[in-house]
């Protein structure tokens, strides 16, 4: 993709476009969106008392008493990017398994990612008769197509035809998600779509908005969000990169105050994820660097969202099977695309079990109360700073943004000892009773251990197998380690 920046001046509704940036999904850049502060600011050093979420306090139903919603706010949905792409042996069988998981953690929808080949188009189909027959069984499910507008050709009206034929074959599908009575529809990236039209917003509207079926859209554009002031076709907006931080810096929602402001009545779609690694070389996908992970990045992430659940009503996770970019939460499943060197044995799942939580506190507006103690542990295995010239792809861009730091939160019932240990590196501390996060910066080879004491018992003795911080990898390996203590 070609890079291309212009600067103006002008405004759409009092919101002024500072700069449009064209650039290469995921890469981090520098925009009138991505600048909280002075360029290259040190990662920030978290303080050696566990710290509890800054905005809301303290997330325990106890504690934390949020206004309940108003029967005016309408319902929320939590959606799960997935990768039609990297699962061409699927079954209908597989995707109910995979719906059912979903669902079971607070998951309402799965916005399925459709490339260009005509066996992801079936995937898609196995999906809804999946999804349908769970619903009959009770599991409420729904899908939605995420066109993928990286690999989908779209310069010519022609190659429209294939999403038009996808709106009119599930447009009424009983597994579709629809949103104010029309079908949901995404897409991940298209802002350089003419579809035979001298202007984008035509060609979106020509293939997608004026024909028989109502179609919700909501574009992911890797743009100033003030452009969509001067179109038609977008319904509203995904902020893909407001999941992570685009520089050296701790996650902030400047990305969600930016899109406020310039989408008027439109919709906003948010997006949340844990992580951000992958490690392609030229010869493949030519993609190889880190966004910033630290300071328990996805927990914050979520309670900036709790915290402004009145504004958003629709959440993205990124992703539930990308493996190439490490920022899976489902079961590692399906068919990788060559990412086996940094993603055998990083099972992520504990973030699932984690994010439920927040699932909840972001479709009720109240932190559940905690019913049992649990521990979440996350980080790399590996120091940032280590060589390995054996590694033909080299060392990944950004890694200096990390910290080799060990990130947990525990939850409590009830006020307890604390000891996080790996080594050498060890913290002894009493905690409230409810959530609170904790770290340990690794100086050696160990093996991570938390045991939760009360009233001179163990309660929980959680040494998670394989999470063991090694000092000579065999090849640059970025991905977190995650692990959760037993439900």
């Amino acid at each position: 993709m070609r890079l291309f920046i212009a600067f103006l001046s002008f405004s759409f509704l009092g919101c002024t476009i500072a700069a449009i940036l064209i650039h290469r999904p995921f890469e981090p850049f520098l925009s009138s969106l991505t600048k909280p502060g002075p360029k290259n600011i040190p990662p920030v050093t978290p303080s050696p008392q566990p710290l509890q979420p800054s905005t809301p306090a303290t997330p325990t139903a106890s504690k934390l008493n949020p206004a309940p919603p108003k029967k005016t706010e309408g319902p929320r949905l939590v959606a799960a990017h997935f990768m039609v792409g990297n699962v061409y042996s699927y079954t209908v069988d597989d995707w109910s398994k995979d719906m059912t998981l979903a669902a079971s953690k607070g998951i309402d929808a799965f916005a399925l990612n459709i490339g260009h080949e005509a066996w992801q188009f079936q995937r898609a189909q196995d999906a809804y008769t999946a999804a349908t027959a769970l619903n009959d069984r009770g599991t409420h499910f729904k899908l939605f197509p995420s066109f993928d507008m990286s690999t989908l050709p779209c310069a010519v009206a022609t190659q429209g035809e294939a999403l038009q034929d996808f709106v009119a074959m599930y447009h009424n599908h009983t597994s579709q998600f629809k949103y104010r009575g029309r079908m949901f529809v995404t897409t991940f990236g298209g802002s350089h779509c003419l579809y035979g039209e001298q202007r984008m917003d035509d060609g979106w509207w020509k293939i997608l908005k004026s024909g028989p079926h109502k179609v919700f859209l909501v574009t992911a554009f890797f743009e100033d969000p003030a452009l969509y002031g001067g179109y038609r076709s977008p319904d509203g907006a995904l902020a893909w990169n407001s999941a992570w931080p685009m520089g050296n810096y701790p996650i902030n929602s400047e990305y969600d105050n930016k899109y406020f402001e310039c989408l008027g009545n439109r919709t906003y779609m948010a997006a949340v994820s844990p992580w951000l690694f992958t490690h392609y070389g030229p010869s493949s996908y030519h993609k190889n660097f880190i966004y910033r992970g630290d300071d328990w990045h996805f927990v914050n992430r979520w309670e900036e969202l709790i915290a402004q659940r009145k504004q958003i009503h629709l959440v993205e996770v990124i992703s539930w099977n990308d493996y190439g970019e490490s920022h899976y939460i489902g079961p590692i499943a399906g068919n990788r695309p060559d990412s086996q060197t940094w993603t055998d044995g990083f099972d992520h799942q504990g973030w699932l079990d984690l994010m439920h939580y927040y699932i909840v506190a972001f479709k009720t507006g109240q932190y559940p109360t905690i019913t049992k103690d649990r521990a979440f542990v996350w980080g790399r295995l590996y120091p940032k700073g280590v060589d390995v010239p054996n590694d033909p792809v080299g060392r990944p861009r950004n890694w200096q943004f990390t910290q080799d730091t060990i990130w947990a939160v525990v939850f409590l019932q009830a006020e307890s000892q604390i000891t996080f240990a790996c080594g050498p590196a060890r913290l002894y501390v009493r905690l409230p009773a409810g959530v609170s996060k904790v770290y340990l910066n690794i100086v050696e080879d160990c093996q991570v251990t938390i045991v939760v004491a009360r009233m001179g018992a163990v309660v929980l003795d959680f040494a998670p197998q394989d999470f063991i911080f090694k000092g000579s990898p065999k090849t640059y390996n970025f991905n977190a380690f995650v692990a959760a203590s037993p439900a």
